[in-house]
């Protein structure tokens, strides 16, 4: 009895595992749309649906907020930051600005292992079926995770975890917009060809090249997204501000685990 009641203490997960579990869950939900900008967040319906309890809840809350995806009000509690056009253009142009020294610092550094882990995380995304292809059907978690670390692979030689880890979160804030405007990539099957020429101009060195293919593809996500946030302006002026999401239910555990795989 008691070797069970002690594997029993031992197996509950702690405060901090979940607090982690749900920051990582409510982050994806608020990314992925699940949550569209400006909706109000409520506790206790946090808990039902993510089965956890206030504390970890609130520490998730705080932890979302201090990354820039959620607004705490004082009298109106936590709500989901609103999308606007300056905030992407602020996140693109930062974006672009430290990606380019990482992407450039790598290139001068990387030895014949960061080239093949590119191709590796290259061919593993090139399988699946990207949101040009999968634009009216739930996330796929498994491309999702694909792609972040493509990308990720390609800065990783640069030195620095601090700027590594200052992409990634500019990576976070960008994907919130681009999620928005899924439906805007259906059918634009060169979105994937142009990871391939950022891929082929990173391994053969062409820095110059490299780096404007991948700005490029940074201001293509602004290009797109700026139509979404046009039409949620102008369905918020008539009172129907929701982002436009597929009819098919979303899996938003299973994306989960993937972006926490990611890590």
């Amino acid at each position: 009895m008691a070797t069970r009641l002690k594997k029993a203490i031992a197996d509950q997960p702690g405060a901090e595992t979940l607090a982690s579990s749900a920051y990582e869950r409510l982050r994806f939900d608020i990314i992925s749309g699940v949550f569209p900008p400006e909706a109000k967040l409520l506790i206790r319906r946090l808990c039902a649906r993510y089965e956890i309890g206030l504390s970890p809840i609130r520490e998730a809350l705080n932890r979302v907020s201090r990354d820039g995806l959620v607004k705490h009000h004082e009298q109106r509690g936590f709500t989901v930051t609103a999308v606007t056009e300056a905030d992407l253009e602020d996140i693109t142009k930062a974006r672009c600005w430290a990606n380019e020294v990482a992407l450039r610092e790598s290139i001068a550094n990387g030895d014949q292992g960061w080239e093949e882990a590119i191709l590796i995380a290259f061919h593993r995304m090139s399988r699946l079926q990207g949101p040009a292809e999968q634009a009216d059907h739930p996330v796929d978690a498994a491309w999702e995770r694909a792609h972040r670390a493509f990308h990720t692979s390609l800065i990783s030689a640069c030195g620095s975890s601090w700027l590594i880890g200052f992409c990634e979160q500019l990576f976070d804030a960008a994907d919130r917009y681009r999620f928005l405007a899924r439906l805007q990539f259906r059918g634009r099957t060169q979105r994937q060809n142009e990871h391939r020429d950022i891929m082929e101009a990173v391994l053969r060195r062409d820095a110059d090249q490299a780096v404007q293919l991948l700005l490029d593809h940074f201001r293509a996500t602004l290009k797109y997204s700026r139509v979404e946030i046009d039409r949620l302006k102008g369905a918020r002026e008539q009172g129907l501000a929701k982002p436009a999401q597929s009819s098919k239910k979303r899996s938003p555990d299973k994306a989960v685990r993937s972006q926490r795989a990611a890590r």
